[in-house]
């Protein structure tokens, strides 16, 4: 008996994954490390930390996304990347999962019968993310990585930072290396900060958008969908 051929793609499906296919955010995994991290002193220490910078990380992720990102991720400095591995899957069955939006795996399984190729394209950790990944039933993922020194996270992120544009191009050469065809491609977030993404696709939409971002998407004429909700999704042309 021989094997079946890997399936070949001709377009790609990118989703964002916070607001967009679930409920939760990048806070939501740092908060669930720092509470199983393993010593109270550090827990408290993080938390305190957390809650002092708060004001500052709501400012940046409005104004700009990358400086967000980059403040935000200093404060995974010091832990463990085996530790990170290791409560990844405990954080997307006890976060994640039940933070999926209803609609998620119906859009999915759409895209999938038009031919797409799922990818989760999302500003998020890799590690944190590729339990999802599977539980989603996705192909494959692009996100950002910690930098580690002898185990350990420095606090940054291996450039480029998935955000703004270069979430658009990282989407772009994506498509040029697995030879997919941009034009046929789609794009799904709920955020203005994800507006490159969308219009470097030849088919975006836009999903449980901000306000920004849905007047956007009626000006553009891009559909709209709300996947809080169950029932029929938008169809893949």
């Amino acid at each position: 008996m021989t094997e079946s051929a890997p399936r070949r793609f001709d377009r790609g499906a990118f989703f964002d994954v916070d607001g967009t296919l679930v409920s939760t955010n990048v806070v939501d995994a740092y908060a669930y490390y720092v509470f199983h991290r393993g010593t109270i002193f550090g827990t408290a220490q993080r938390l305190i930390r957390g809650l002092a910078l708060a004001p500052i990380y709501a400012i940046a992720e409005r104004v700009n996304r990358k400086v967000f990102n980059e403040l935000f991720y200093r404060a995974y400095r010091g832990l463990s990347e085996d530790r990170l591995i290791e409560l990844s899957q405990d954080l997307c069955d006890k976060v994640l999962k039940p933070a999926v939006y209803p609609g998620a795996l119906d859009i999915i399984a759409e895209c999938r019968k038009a031919g797409c190729k799922i990818v989760l394209c999302t500003g998020a950790i890799d590690i944190t993310m590729r339990p999802l990944v599977d539980y989603l039933g996705a192909d494959d993922l692009i996100a950002n990585s910690l930098q580690f020194v002898e185990g350990f996270a420095t606090g940054k992120v291996i450039p480029p930072i998935v955000e703004g544009a270069n979430k658009a191009n990282r989407v772009r050469e994506y498509c040029v290396r697995h030879g997919l065809r941009l034009d046929l491609s789609h794009a799904y977030s709920d955020s203005l900060s994800d507006y490159p993404m969308l219009t470097v696709v030849g088919r975006p939409t836009v999903v449980n958008p901000d306000r920004r971002l849905r007047s956007h998407a009626r000006a553009y004429e891009w559909p709209i969908l709300d996947l809080t909700l169950t029932g029929r999704r938008h169809l893949p042309r």
